[in-house]
């Protein structure tokens, strides 16, 4: 079976790795295609190439590049009909022109095609994209939901094909592994990483530190537009000596930030147009044997299961509780450390996410 993935996300080279896993997969030759990098609002991220072994990853042009819903590849047909693939898997939203304008193209050549998408809330674009989603929803063989709630939403759209359930990307659990501190301070170390986001309840985590034992401090890395409030927060609450920041790091460090942590929180906020679609922090962290805490946001607490603690959204006190729970039970981190990494091994590795994407190809085939 010939394979062709279109993805901007696969320009993060821990990333890769499912690449390579599904390439080792029985009777699959995989082309990759990816662009030289992929722009965010707060930073570039460039393509690194980590993990390439088995397939071919190739480089191409990319217009709009930071536009989520106007970015398209000019070349793809040209690359497609190099590759001659018999599933085109398009790494992409529904309503974004990237999948319209691919999903077209994998027609031209007669490939199949499928879609990835996260959206969990039922969100109604105004036209070209209403369109555009329309179109791909009536016209692909298969979908891809990073999580139940994505699948509900493209169902009530009208999709009547193939889903699945399968998150976006996996944990490798050689690299994402437990170890002792780097360094250890005495102090009983909680962080966050990811987006500075007002979504992402931040806030909320400072808060609950102010109330906390001088022991419990906090890590918050990453970037985004309220890191200039929330270090203003910071000082209001005299936190500075409790509080850092760090800059985002690169995805094959991430392991080393987890390993200085004693718990992980991810205090997520549901919004008007967001809620969290997965929080791959929360296993990565797990996979590493860190204790993680979630709010009851979004996909969050079916991600931790029975494996962390869960508070629920925006409420400080119910998050001091948590953490407070994790500082004074060595027993309970322990416990929470085993039964995290044992939940990503049984559910989230990359392993287990590239062989139920391959079971997704040939079922999509033989149904044609």
């Amino acid at each position: 079976m010939r394979v062709t993935m279109l993805s901007k996300a696969l320009v993060i080279g821990a990333y890769q790795r499912k690449c390579e896993l599904i390439a080792a997969l029985p009777g699959i030759h995989l082309t990759v295609l990816v662009p030289r990098s992929w722009r965010t609002s707060d930073h570039i991220d460039q393509l690194v190439r980590a993990h390439t072994v088995g397939y071919d990853l190739r480089e191409v042009p990319l217009r709009f590049n930071g536009n989520f819903h106007l970015h398209y590849y000019p070349t793809l047909q040209a690359e497609l009909r190099l590759s001659r693939p018999d599933i085109l898997h398009i790494d992409e939203e529904p309503y974004n022109l990237a999948t319209f304008l691919a999903l077209r193209t994998a027609h031209v050549i007669s490939a199949r095609a499928l879609f990835f998408s996260w959206q969990n809330l039922n969100r109604r674009y105004p036209p070209p994209f209403r369109w555009m989603e329309r179109y791909v929803l009536q016209h692909s063989d298969g979908a891809i939901g990073g999580n139940a709630d994505a699948v509900r939403v493209l169902i009530s759209k009208g999709y009547k094909r193939r889903a699945a359930v399968i998150p976006q990307f996996g944990v490798d659990m050689d690299i994402f592994s437990p170890q002792s501190k780097a360094v250890d301070s005495g102090r009983f170390m909680v962080g966050y990483v990811g987006r500075l986001v007002r979504e992402k309840g931040v806030d909320v985590l400072i808060q609950a530190i102010s109330s906390l034992p001088a022991a419990i401090c906090a890590t918050i890395t990453g970037a985004g537009d309220m890191l200039a409030d929330l270090q203003a927060l910071v000082q209001q609450c005299n936190l500075s000596e409790r509080v850092t920041f760090a800059p985002q790091v690169s995805s094959v460090q991430m392991p080393d930030v987890y390993r200085n942590l004693d718990a992980l929180v991810l205090p997520s906020r549901t919004q008007s147009n967001w809620k969290e679609q997965f929080g791959r922090v929360l296993i990565e962290a797990m996979a590493c044997g860190v204790p993680v805490i979630g709010s009851t946001c979004g996909e969050i607490p079916n991600v931790i299961s029975d494996a962390g603690l869960m508070f629920p959204e925006n409420s400080v006190s119910a998050l001091a509780e948590a953490i407070r729970s994790l500082y004074m039970q060595v027993d309970l981190r322990k416990d929470l450390a085993s039964r995290g990494r044992s939940r990503v091994n049984a559910t989230y590795t990359m392993q287990h996410i590239a062989e139920r994407t391959v079971d997704m190809y040939h079922a999509i085939l033989q149904s044609a």
